[in-house]
């Protein structure tokens, strides 16, 4: 971010200004806020307010300025958002909401001159930018979109009303003013919504090292919904009492620490039935532990994709959510069957990857869970389908070994 000094180079009004408040505000730094009465301080958040609605205002038509004199083309850049960015040292998400405004104000000079003046928050404008652009030219006449933004600027300017209670007060003016057309543009923009929506559809995580796995997803609001009402159904007292005891839980709305534990009951309590295949088997995480953990030893246990984790958390685990330990076999199934099955089962492609973990190749470190169960002694030549002839490999390398002659056919 540019550094400010205290000399405008231009000598412009505005920037003048913006020296002059940057300048008293250096001298507020350390003026104490404890000595402001209640009523003080009210008014001084107001009127904080104000100014910043007033600031960003002309923040928005200094962008819009930027963008008619093509500083991006000027500095490279990909687009104004990116501009603001590398201007401004705001994230791209600022950068791009302020471009939105600056683009909405260019067009309406009442809510600009409201925002200008401190009478409306930035975000009530953008909202009521928003929702007069819902009104187009074909269906509503301009008088009427004039109209329209004079009757929302009136409540959020003497009506208090904030950008949520503009935007159903702006649905309900679309609705008046196009009443035939009002049930399909709601359709089509749904629409067209929810498929920004699912190109939008995100989740990520990382490992801390300390225990804990951090992440965030974005999600289609229908799906959200969906969700979340299975967490609270998980975080409900109800539930909770049920499974812990009376007196566990006596909130009737889950907190963010009620609905983590519900999360992690929602993924440990999933059917596995319904889980999809992946390499042959449904998507379960086998946990690989000693006998003598059953025995008393404190010994840690390890997850097949890696992961080390306590003895009790492997006896919990074990216990709770009817993890089978890796040596026993569920079923009672054999899993050395010699010939009498060309393809392994499901139990011995498990106790492959329990077994090998990873691609057998030793260039590569493919998940055992993804790769395929190859015949060490190929099937066609006499090879028996078990565990001692059985190689877990990559889908790459096993199409490798194949090309080099050990079997024709996939195995």
């Amino acid at each position: 971010m540019a550094e400010h000094t205290d000399t405008p180079r231009s000598g412009h009004p505005i920037e003048a200004f913006l020296c002059s408040v940057l300048d008293d505000l250096k001298g507020l730094a350390d003026v104490p806020t404890w000595s402001m009465d209640g009523a003080t301080t009210t008014r001084v958040v107001r009127l904080a307010a104000q100014v910043a609605a007033g600031v960003a205002e002309v923040e928005a038509r200094s962008i819009g300025q930027a963008d008619t004199l093509d500083l991006t083309g000027a500095t490279q850049c990909r687009n104004l958002p990116r501009w603001v960015q590398q201007t401004t040292g705001v994230t791209r998400r600022t950068a791009s909401a302020k471009v939105r405004l600056a683009t909405s104000l260019r067009d309406l000079e009442p809510t600009r001159a409201a925002t200008a003046r401190g009478e409306i928050h930035a975000e009530q404008a953008q909202t009521i930018a928003h929702q007069v652009a819902k009104l187009d030219d074909e269906r509503v006449p301009a008088p009427d979109q004039a109209r329209a933004e004079a009757f929302l600027l009136d409540q959020a300017t003497t009506g208090g009303h904030d950008a949520d209670a503009l935007a159903q007060l702006g649905q309900a003016i679309w609705e008046r003013l196009d009443p035939e057309g009002a049930e399909e543009r709601e359709a089509k923009a749904l629409e067209d919504q929810e498929a920004r929506a699912r190109g939008k559809t995100r989740l990520s995580m990382g490992d801390d090292g300390e225990g804990l796995t951090h992440g965030r997803f974005t999600l289609p609001t229908a799906v959200a919904a969906a969700f979340r009402k299975q967490l609270h159904a998980l975080a409900a007292p109800k539930h909770v009492r049920a499974e812990q005891g009376a007196g566990s839980y006596d909130w009737k709305t889950p907190s963010a620490e009620r609905l983590g534990p519900a999360f992690v009951e929602w993924i440990e309590t999933y059917d596995p039935k319904q889980l999809p295949k992946i390499g042959g088997l449904s998507a379960t995480v086998v946990v690989i532990g000693d006998w003598e953990i059953l025995n008393g030893k404190v010994k840690a246990a390890t997850l097949e994709t890696g992961e080390r984790i306590s003895h009790t958390e492997f006896l919990r685990m074990a216990c709770d959510a009817g993890v089978i330990p890796a040596w026993m076999n569920a079923n009672g199934e054999c899993l050395a069957l010699g010939r009498k099955h060309r393809f392994h089962t499901p139990a011995q492609r498990l106790a492959a990857i329990i077994e090998q973990l990873v691609c057998q190749h030793p260039d590569c470190d493919v998940p055992g869970y993804l790769c395929h169960a190859h015949h060490r002694v190929p099937w066609s030549r006499g090879g028996g389908t078990d565990l001692r002839t059985t190689q877990l490999l990559c889908p790459f390398h096993h199409a490798k070994a194949h090309e080099d002659g050990e079997d024709p056919m996939r195995t």
